[in-house]
């Protein structure tokens, strides 16, 4: 009883301690009025809301999108075929590789990839 009240206690002050500390310097770095601005997807927040968005900045997330959860999918496959060989899986691989690549090879086409010049 009086070991776990002596570590509550413990705990507490330690963690008002860390807070503290943390308030104090936070203090110190809010003096930027840039720094203290929100910043999202490159837009700047004192200006109009109104300009139009990147198109090529749209581009870019849903491609990098697309191709993270293409990992996401690849993985357990790729990591099931050290322990067993089978044909539908490899089947099943080969077909999801293959449509993968006929849209890499759309959008290369397409110039969607050519974003930057």
């Amino acid at each position: 009883m009086m070991s776990s009240l002596l570590s509550s206690g413990i705990a507490c002050l330690l963690s008002s301690v860390v807070m503290c500390l943390g308030w104090l310097l936070a203090k110190r770095g809010i003096s930027d009025r840039e720094k203290s601005s929100p910043f999202e997807c490159g837009f700047d927040p004192m200006k109009s809301a109104r300009l139009p968005f990147s198109l090529r900045f749209f581009l870019l997330a849903i491609i990098f999108l697309i191709f993270d959860v293409e990992i996401v999918l690849l993985f357990p496959i790729l990591s099931s075929i050290g322990f067993s060989f089978s044909l539908s899986t490899n089947l099943g691989l080969f077909i999801f590789m293959l449509i993968l690549i006929i849209g890499l090879f759309h959008e290369w086409n397409e110039g969607s990839l050519g974003w930057a010049q």
